[in-house]
């Protein structure tokens, strides 16, 4: 009898990974000892759950080594590193949603991180940097580290936004605060706070501008 892998793999070579199933993908990572009944549990879970597994959580499932736990973590943390990167180079934030839209990618994050946006007079995006990962407070978010980065690039105004990994976007008392915090010394040192956007799960987010906060 043919082994899954095997099957797997030749479905893989001979077709690419747009014709084949989830499932048959994640077999070709675990290897040669890829279980179809495992490999359906996995599948089953979905991609964005998937993602948010630590390496202890893959192993816990028979069949799944270390090496195989590192080949689905390094997977999945490819393709977040290009939805995050491979952006349109010209992308301008007119709008809460052009930005939200921009860092759809920090939607399926396991933990909280926080980002900002650094922008040219035209609201062309220049860069994008991750400030820090965990969960947001006013003593962790330093403004200082914000607009380091906006004197160093040359930025007019800039853009800071975090994820909720509960998926509800509704803004915190501290996610309040920073926001109030960031706009004030912003205005200080002449870097326009434009907005602060709370990322959730499902194309939900808020915009703390909107809301009348920046």
């Amino acid at each position: 009898m043919e082994n899954y892998y095997d099957v797997a793999k030749e479905e893989m070579s001979l077709y690419g990974p747009d014709c084949t199933s989830f499932q048959n993908m994640l077999a070709v990572l675990i290897g040669g000892k890829a279980d179809p009944s495992i490999t359906g549990q996995l599948a089953a879970l979905g991609a964005k759950r998937l993602v948010s597994m630590g390496k202890e959580e893959l192993i816990s499932y028979p069949g799944i080594g270390e090496i195989s736990a590192n080949r689905i973590l390094s997977a999945f943390g490819i393709a977040t590193y290009l939805r995050k990167f491979e952006k349109d180079e010209q992308y301008i934030v007119r709008s809460p949603e052009d930005a939200a839209n921009y860092l759809e990618d920090m939607s399926i994050l396991p933990q909280e991180h926080f980002e900002v946006l650094y922008l040219s007079t035209k609201n062309l995006i220049i860069s994008r940097k991750n400030i820090f990962k965990g969960t947001l407070n006013s003593s962790i978010v330093h403004p200082r580290d914000v607009y380091r980065e906006a004197f160093r690039v040359n930025a007019a105004s800039v853009v800071v936004a975090h994820n909720h990994p509960s998926g509800d976007p509704t803004p915190s008392r501290e996610d309040i605060e920073v926001t109030k915090r960031l706009k004030n010394v912003g205005e200080t040192m002449g870097v326009d706070l434009l907005d602060h956007v709370i990322i959730g799960s499902n194309g939900r987010f808020k915009s703390l501008k909107e809301l009348g906060y920046c």
